[in-house]
C-alpha cells in the first residue's frame, strides 16, 4: 500500500513539474507540505506533492490579482490616482 502512495505521489509531482518550468510558490509549498505531512503520520512525499500544487495554485491566483489591479490603473483618468 506504501508503495501504491508512492509511486502515485511520484507520479503527481512529475506531471507538475512537466507541465511547467516554472517553479513560482511550488518550493515554498513542497516544503511546509513535507514537514506537515511528516508530522501527520509520515506522509512527507505526499505532503510535499500537495504542497507544491497548492503553492503553484496560491501564486497563479496573486499573479492574475496583480495583473487586474494594473489593467484598472489603467483605466483611471491621466492625473488620478486609486484610493
Amino acid at each position: 500500500m506504501k508503495t501504491l502512495i508512492a509511486l502515485i505521489a511520484a507520479a503527481l509531482v512529475l506531471t507538475a513539474a512537466t507541465s511547467s518550468a516554472d517553479a513560482k510558490g511550488c518550493i515554498k509549498g513542497a516544503i511546509v507540505g513535507g514537514v506537515a505531512g511528516h508530522y501527520a503520520g509520515h506522509h512527507g512525499v505526499l505532503g510535499a506533492a500537495a504542497g507544491c500544487l497548492y503553492g503553484r495554485h496560491h501564486a497563479n491566483e496573486q499573479d492574475r490579482q496583480r495583473q487586474g489591479d494594473e489593467q484598472d490603473q489603467r483605466r483611471l483618468p491621466a492625473g488620478q490616482e486609486r484610493m
